[in-house]
């Protein structure tokens, strides 16, 4: 049986939200790491698997999937897995903080995008730094109001982690990388320790796996 092949890069918020998932499902696969730091990301081969050049590319089921929230999806869809609410409301609730972190948070603080804001300002490690703070900061701060509507409960939703714990746990841990001052969010923090003592979590963090990249 061949292993499905999850192409990623230990840091990569989106390639740590795909590790999580198929930790939580119980998936055995295997990493081929493509090295963001060295640019193979644009290399014509990893570019065949996804033209816009990005981590994760998910090999499974006979095909190539892009874009972590979307093969989420599929991995809960095909495998049942219930990292989203049954009701339809409540749904909306889940994506939406995902959506606050994975369309707001995290593609202003693209390594991409940042290096584009440091050549254009020809500023150094302070401006990235500065950069970091502020969006990561200011998002995750708006996240943690998104979870005062009486609807979380040990995790984001309720009492079982789901997808929205999936998109925040990554951004926690870029967080702490650039020392954003989180002392406004207990909650987001309670609930990340609380992840991170999980297995799948544990598993897929980037400092678990960066002696395999």
């Amino acid at each position: 049986m061949t292993l499905p092949v999850l192409h990623d890069y230990w840091r990569s918020s989106a390639s740590y939200r795909v590790r999580i998932t198929l930790n939580m499902l119980g998936i055995e696969y295997q990493t081929e790491t493509v090295d963001l730091l060295d640019r193979e990301q644009r290399s014509p081969a990893h570019l065949r698997r996804n033209p816009q050049g990005l981590v994760p590319v998910l090999e499974i089921d006979d095909h190539v999937l892009t874009q972590s929230l979307a093969i989420i999806e599929y991995l809960d869809e095909t495998r049942e897995a219930g990292l989203l609410p049954e009701d339809a409301l409540q749904r909306q609730r889940v994506r939406a903080l995902a959506a606050a972190i994975a369309m707001e948070i995290h593609p202003v603080c693209n390594t991409s995008v940042v290096a584009h804001v440091m050549a254009l300002t020809g500023g150094g490690d302070p401006v990235r730094s500065a950069w970091m703070k502020k969006f990561i900061g200011q998002g995750l701060t708006a996240f943690e109001t998104m979870l005062d509507d009486g609807q979380s409960g040990e995790y984001c939703h309720g009492d079982t982690p789901g997808l929205a714990d999936i998109c925040l746990v990554p951004q926690i841990y870029n967080a702490e990388r650039w020392d954003v001052d989180l002392s406004a969010c207990p909650k987001l923090v309670a609930i990340g320790e609380r992840c991170n003592a999980l297995e799948p979590f544990a598993k897929a963090h980037p400092d678990a796996v960066k002696g395999n990249a």
